[in-house]
């Protein structure tokens, strides 16, 4: 049988691929020909293979490192890379400094153009880049909508108003298309985030909740939503990469983020998918790995990543056509 080397591992489409890894106090080398992670155990080293022909995105915190062999291997099978702090998020307590997450992506000279070349051809007309905004949040509450009145929401016990949710979501769309500008556009998804945290606490009965920009060291919903809002980021960048679109060509947060492009795509997904099982993990009393288990599953199980990708590359196309 021929051996499949990791640069044959790309054939493995992303949006099928299963896993996001978040590893801490560990190093990751090759081993015997594979990409394994170490961690030690007494005066025991355990090894643990990471299937990279599965894998979307690593994520490095804090405590680890990787070799030169295994960030070859991960860039010839299409892995994302990030550095980032402890649990997922990019904040670094000990120097006191914000820190976005370092992303390293494959490098690669035979990226697809057909995405860039639509989103470059609309996205210099700030009209054009308005309605691509807008077609992002559209697709945005239809995402909630759809999955904060699925079943396995409500089977783990997350069983929201409907009428609430509905009336909340259809100010929002009523808002989207009435927004003159991009300032107009990110206060709505704000507010509507805002609400929904609101409606989130009152479902599950959590009793106060403030949303801090820092959620690490606070109370758990907050930590929880720094925690899978990260995954999420990881899928954004994932994404993004594999129809080869820059970071800094955002349609929305690109005033404030040089990676604002990951930023518009993981917020497809983070209020549908992440904001319910923070405030369920939270109130279950869950640790960072049985929460974080929780959000893979549930964006693996809503296929997220095809969704982001299916949804960039709609609105590349739709808005390009708009061109004169």
């Amino acid at each position: 049988m021929e051996d499949l080397s990791s640069s044959d591992l790309k054939t493995i489409l992303h949006s099928k691929r299963a896993h996001l890894y978040y590893l801490e106090h560990c190093r990751v080398l090759v081993k015997g020909g594979r990409v394994e992670y170490v961690t030690d155990q007494g005066k025991r080293q355990l090894y643990w293979n990471i299937p990279i022909a599965n894998t979307t995105t690593v994520l490095l915190g804090t405590g680890t490192s990787i070799t030169q062999a295994a960030m070859r291997e991960l860039a010839k099978a299409g892995v994302l890379v990030g550095f980032c702090g402890g649990g997922g998020t990019p904040l670094f307590s000990a120097n006191e400094m914000d820190v976005e997450v370092a992303w390293f992506s494959p490098q690669s000279e035979y990226r697809p153009t057909e995405y860039l070349q639509a989103w470059v051809k609309f996205w210099f007309d700030d009209d054009l880049r308005l309605h691509a905004a807008k077609a992002f949040q559209r697709s945005r509450v239809a995402r909630i909508r759809w999955q904060w009145t699925g079943r396995h929401l409500r089977e783990a016990g997350f069983e929201v108003d409907v009428g609430r949710l509905d009336e909340l979501l259809q100010r929002s769309e009523r808002n989207i298309e009435l927004a003159q500008d991009n300032t107009a556009l990110l206060t709505e998804e704000a507010r509507l985030t805002k609400a929904l945290f609101k409606l989130a606490v009152d479902t599950v009965g959590y009793g106060d909740f403030t949303r801090a920009k820092r959620g690490t060291g606070s109370d758990p919903a907050n930590r929880f939503l720094d925690h899978g809002n990260y995954l999420a980021y990881g899928l954004g960048a994932t994404a993004t990469w594999v129809l080869g679109l820059p970071h800094g060509l955002a349609v929305l947060h690109g005033k404030t983020r040089r990676g604002g492009l990951v930023f518009d795509a993981a917020d497809l997904v983070k209020d549908a998918s992440i904001l319910p099982r923070a405030f369920l993990s939270a109130m279950r009393g869950d640790d960072n790995q049985e929460f974080r288990r929780g959000c893979i599953e549930a964006l693996t199980r809503s296929e997220s990543l095809d969704f982001m990708i299916d949804t960039i590359k709609s609105v590349a196309l739709e808005a390009a056509g708009r061109v004169a």
